[in-house]
Parts: C-alpha cells; structure tokens; sequence
C-alpha cells in the first residue's frame, strides 16, 4: 500500500469561475487531510468564467501559508490550436508553476498525431512542469511521444483523480492511464497524483488514482506526490 501523499497541487478556488471554495476554506481542507503542500491552478484565459491573467500578476499579495500548509500559486494553462499556451507570455514568471492541459471548451479534436504536436509544443516552455488530466480520448493522444517528450522537456504526467469518477468526460480514462503509466515506469518518468479539487470537499480526493497505482505496482520512487520537497525539488526550488 502506498504511503499518504503530502501534497496537491492542482486544484481550484472561485477564482476560476466554477468552483466554490476560497484560499483559505481549500488551505483549511487540506490541513484537516493532513497535507504539506496545496498549491492552487485557477484557469488560465480560453475558459469561461476565470480570472483575469491581472490576477497571476497580483500573487505578491496571496499568503504562502496557512493553518500549517504551504500554499504555492499555479495556472493551468490551456493549449490552443497550433501548440498556443492560453496565458500571455508576461505572466508567466509570475506563477510557481505552469500546468498545461487540453479542455475541449478551447480546443477543437485535431486528431492523435497533431492532439499530441500541440501539447508537446507548449510543454517545451520552461515554466511548464505539468500536463494535466492527459488521459481523454475525445481528444486522444499518443503515449509513446508524450512519456518520450516528458521526459526529455522536464515535464511529469498527471494522473488525475476527477477522471475516475466521470468518464463520460474523460473517456477510456483507466484504459489510458494504464498505458502511460506503463511507459513512465519503463522510461523513469515522474508522474503527480492530483484531485483537481473544485470544491474544499474534494481536496486530496485520490483514492481511485491510487488504487490504479497500487493495482500496477508503480514505483513510489516516481510519484512526486509522495513528499513535498521531492516535487520542490523538481521546481528547483528545493
């Protein structure tokens, strides 16, 4: 069985426009779970409802930490048509971290082979260290070139615990983690178990992404969830 995880680092506040809790209700959760670090990757420009990129430009003012968990700021950036990152290139020394991830209400299914060239494309900027949710076949992907391509940009991969429970959404979503997850393994690719918590309710909500994990006996020595400074580390801010 897999240790705890310490720490999740996408998740969503108000100010991504459709989820329902504050910096502070969400920080509360997570303390009450028992994690050292939450870090918050409210949505960049393409979905509707979320803030404006200002926001990202403000984070000298949001607190580092609460009720004894360390808070860092992130933005799940979306990839649009042609490899495009959604957020504005200025902002994008202003986040901890930057998330990429393909949201069918930004992009249009171009197919695997150019699904895959546009989320390589914008994985290749510095400041990205995470695809979210890459497991959809409503706009599929090639597993061998983005594990290849993970590994060569600096990149890991999410398993994403919201996926587990609407496949409707994410379809083939276990099928497709299991595939990835088989060619991290292979290829010593790091991977990050996330709740992409919409509510404070769901914070470290990851039992399903661990079940599969232990269900395929992946490595702990890969999962950067595990402990916060391994995925500092991974930031090079550890």
């Amino acid at each position: 069985m897999l240790p705890p995880f310490e720490l999740d680092i996408h998740t969503h506040t108000i100010v991504s426009g459709h989820a329902y809790g504050t910096i502070r209700e969400m920080a509360q959760a997570a303390a009450d779970k028992g994690l050292k670090l939450l870090g918050f990757a409210e949505h960049g420009p393409g979905i509707p409802g979320t803030c404006d990129p200002i926001y990202f430009a403000a984070l000298e003012h949001a607190p580092r930490t609460l009720y004894g968990v360390e808070l860092m700021y992130g933005c799940e950036i979306n990839v649009l048509q042609g490899g495009v990152l959604s957020l504005p290139e200025r902002y994008m020394d202003m986040i901890d971290y930057g998330v990429v991830g393909i949201h069918r209400n930004c992009y249009v299914n171009q197919g695997r082979e150019k699904n895959t060239q546009d989320l390589i494309a914008c994985m290749r900027h510095p400041r990205v260290f995470l695809v979210s949710h890459p497991d959809d076949d409503h706009t599929p992907l090639d597993y061998e070139k983005l594990v290849s391509a993970a590994k060569e940009y600096h990149v890991a991969l999410e398993v994403n615990g919201s996926s587990f429970w609407k496949p409707d959404r994410r379809l083939n979503c276990v099928k497709n983690y299991e595939t990835m997850l088989s060619l991290c393994k292979e290829r010593d690719v790091p991977i990050l178990v996330d709740s992409d918590a919409h509510d404070p309710l769901e914070v470290g909500e990851t039992t399903l992404a661990r079940e599969l994990l232990e269900r395929l006996a992946f490595p702990e020595e890969l999962i950067l969830s595990l402990k916060a400074e391994r995925f500092q580390r991974f930031l090079g801010k550890a």
